[in-house]
């Protein structure tokens, strides 16, 4: 294989990937429900990290997981996949929403986002970012400097609607008041969400998930992971890094990010080979989550590929002898 042939990620690379997803959430479904978010995310983290070192690939993790709230990771610079095939930059979050898996609330995933080396944007010390993302058919019509009720007005008219037919996804934070209150005023319906962002930006670029928008305030690592699925939909994300105080952002611009520079989907993800898989944790608007059925497991998860812009639901049966013995061998 020459050198050109070993940079581009191969599409075989999208169903390697499933395996990982589908590991971590089998794992993390454990704790589905049972208060603790930290053992499920360190079980989520030690399943995906086991099947990563499988898949054939060079992996370098650019976006890695729980640097933000001290949680276990899978850490930014570390090496994954099995040392051969194309060189890439992994994404990952082996559960987002560990807070909703353990109060058994809705839409927990376990996602992963690859890419050519150099295509995922590394975000420094930005820990959140505003954000909008839309599906195809509106993916010409927002504009993040625009007002939200602009945006709507936008979006109702890209997709052929009124603004009240508009629901758009938001999470539950204070800073989002006067949001929520615009969105509503304007006459589109809000819906809440405790954690997790990643899911809903999803939904809201695939059609029949009932979720037009993502607007609001969220996490820059689950930023550029939604912006590879968007991408492999054909649908749109612009966002903006919000630092959370005077300190993050002087450490921004000293480290040469521009503050008002708006990041378009090209921009958070570049290249065109880019795959990611994300695999239901427990039950939402995108997935059906881990159901353990008499002797088996069953999965269901999603696998994107940018070039090609194929979109494959893959539900899948795994013996529970086969989970639990990798089980006791992860520990």
């Amino acid at each position: 294989m020459s050198d050109v042939d070993r940079s581009i990620p191969d599409r075989n690379l999208a169903l390697e990937l499933v395996r990982v997803t589908e590991s971590a959430a089998t794992f993390a479904a454990r704790w589905i429900g049972r208060g603790d978010k930290i053992a499920a995310d360190q079980a989520a983290v030690d399943a995906m990290r086991l099947m990563l070192d499988t898949v054939s690939m060079r992996g370098i993790v650019v976006i890695g997981e729980g640097e933000k709230d001290e949680a276990p990771m899978l850490y930014n610079g570390e090496e994954v996949g099995d040392g051969t095939g194309p060189e890439v930059d992994v994404a990952v979050d082996p559960l987002e929403g560990t807070r909703l898996t353990a109060l058994g609330m809705p839409n927990a995933i376990a996602v992963i986002a690859v890419a050519e080396r150099g295509a995922l944007f590394f975000p420094g010390a930005a820990l959140y970012m505003d954000k909008i993302a839309v599906g195809p058919e509106a993916a010409d019509a927002i504009d993040i400097d625009a007002t939200p009720t602009e945006n709507l007005e936008r979006v109702a008219e890209a997709k052929h609607v009124a603004v009240n037919d508009l629901t758009v996804v938001v999470l539950e934070r204070d800073r989002h008041v006067d949001l929520i209150a615009e969105l509503r005023e304007a006459g589109a319906r809000v819906n809440l969400i405790r954690d997790g962002d990643v899911a809903p930006a999803i939904a809201a670029a695939q059609l029949g998930t009932g979720v037009d928008l993502l607007m609001g305030i969220g996490g820059t690592p689950e930023g550029v992971i939604s912006a590879a699925a968007i991408k492999c939909l054909g649908g749109a994300m612009q966002g903006k890094l919000w630092p959370r105080n005077e300190v993050e952002r002087a450490r921004l611009i000293e480290d040469g990010f521009d503050i008002d520079r708006v990041l378009t989907t090209d921009d958070l993800v570049k290249g065109e080979d880019v795959f990611v898989a994300a695999t239901g944790v427990t039950s939402g608007a995108l997935m059906r989550g881990v159901r353990v059925v008499g002797d088996h497991v069953e999965t269901e998860s999603l696998v994107m590929r940018s070039r090609s812009g194929t979109v494959r639901r893959i539900t899948a049966t795994h013996p529970l002898t086969k989970i639990q013995s990798l089980m006791k061998g992860a520990r």
